[in-house]
């Protein structure tokens, strides 16, 4: 959908109605105390009136279309534009107050990533912000996003998500934006447990192209709608987890993934949450995490991608690359993701057998970096 506001013309002047009535006073040679009597206000009113000090109501329209014949919606809608622009003038300087905000926000990234428009002056350019963000002011929009932020889940007590709370909030709402049209059905839990199955075997496929589609896809059909939105800099999250509406939730992954292991662990982290968690709460998923709903999260992904029962036993195998690849196959999942827990649960080296994993080049986190 096209954003109408970011092409429409703003004039850079505009006269007041009070200029056209003087004009039409003048051609037909009526003064304002004699208009004054043939509308029944006061001299003082109409000096007003002309002098732009006061706005247009439709009861004067209509007086002024009954004394010098011009229509009262033309006066209303003179004075309409004449009004949103003395609105747009003072609010500029209102806007120029607020430039030092830019200063916290991933300002090159958001306009690199076609998130915003880059303007000429510091003023448009908090308002092209303001409109992005969806709030009325900086002021507002920390207490809209910072604060959120700062309540998230995991970095609850970190320090590290203050400082970064500008670019995480851009990431955050550009997923909000474009998870605003994925169409999806109500969520239904029974219906995502049964699609992570499938979503499973995704593991498998080696091109994001191939199966970032088919996720998208399954997860819409259970109420979810997942995006992949490249981080700013200064942002540190890898996943992000919420509720955008009653029936509607969020599952959004950032482009740090250079590895499958640390793409599928992460989404199913996430799912994690949906499904072991109340809908109040935002999840953000990075270093550093710390919680018991973390700790379930991982849990629960560890054993979903891979059964504990089934690693338990392997593990009484030698570590060999042979036996990790046929192990991978007897399960169903890609070697990597198999490597990568061995290796988060120290049984084997992290340079060890790394040709395993899957190697992800997102052209938007490469350009960055």
């Amino acid at each position: 959908m096209t954003d109408v506001s970011k092409n429409a013309y703003q004039p850079e002047t505009v006269s007041s109605p009070g200029s056209t009535l003087a004009d039409l006073l003048e051609e037909q040679n009526i003064r304002q105390n004699e208009l004054a009597v043939r509308m029944d206000v006061t001299p003082k009113f109409v000096n007003e009136l002309v002098g732009g000090k006061v706005s247009i109501s439709p009861g004067v329209a209509l007086s002024l279309e009954r004394t010098l014949g011009v229509p009262a919606d033309f006066w209303l809608a003179r004075d309409a534009q004449y009004q949103a622009f003395k609105a747009r003038s003072e609010a500029y300087s209102d806007l120029e107050a607020q430039s030092d905000w830019l200063q916290e926000l991933p300002l090159k990234e958001m306009i690199r990533f076609d998130w915003i428009r880059k303007c000429a002056t510091p003023a448009a350019q908090v308002a092209e912000c303001l409109q992005y963000f969806g709030v009325a002011s900086a002021s507002a929009w920390r207490e809209h996003y910072v604060k959120r932020v700062q309540a998230s889940t995991a970095w609850r007590i970190s320090e590290q998500v203050t400082h970064a709370a500008g670019a995480i909030a851009a990431w955050l709402r550009q997923g909000e934006l474009e998870a605003s049209q994925v169409r999806c059905r109500p969520f239904d839990r029974e219906l995502l447990i049964q699609a992570l199955d499938e979503v499973r075997t995704l593991t498998l496929e080696s091109k994001p192209e191939i199966f970032i589609p088919a996720l998208k896809k399954l997860l819409a059909h259970c109420g979810v709608a997942v995006v992949l939105i490249p981080a700013p800099k200064g942002c540190p999250a890898s996943g992000a987890v919420r509720w955008i509406a009653p029936q509607k939730s969020l599952v959004q992954l950032s482009l740090r993934y250079k590895t499958n292991d640390h793409l599928w662990f992460t989404f199913f982290h996430e799912c994690a949450h949906l499904l072991l968690h109340g809908k109040k709460m935002l999840f953000l998923e990075g270093a550093n995490m710390s919680g018991s709903e973390e700790d379930e999260a991982n849990l629960y992904a560890s054993q979903r991608l891979i059964p504990q029962v089934e690693f338990d036993a392997f593990k009484r195998c030698t570590p060999t690359r042979e036996n990790i690849i046929n192990f991978a196959k007897r399960i169903g999942i890609a070697p990597g993701i198999v490597l990568g827990r061995m290796q988060k649960e120290d049984l084997i080296a992290w340079s060890k057998f790394y040709d395993l994993k899957i190697r992800y080049r997102w052209k938007e986190a490469d350009d960055s970096d």
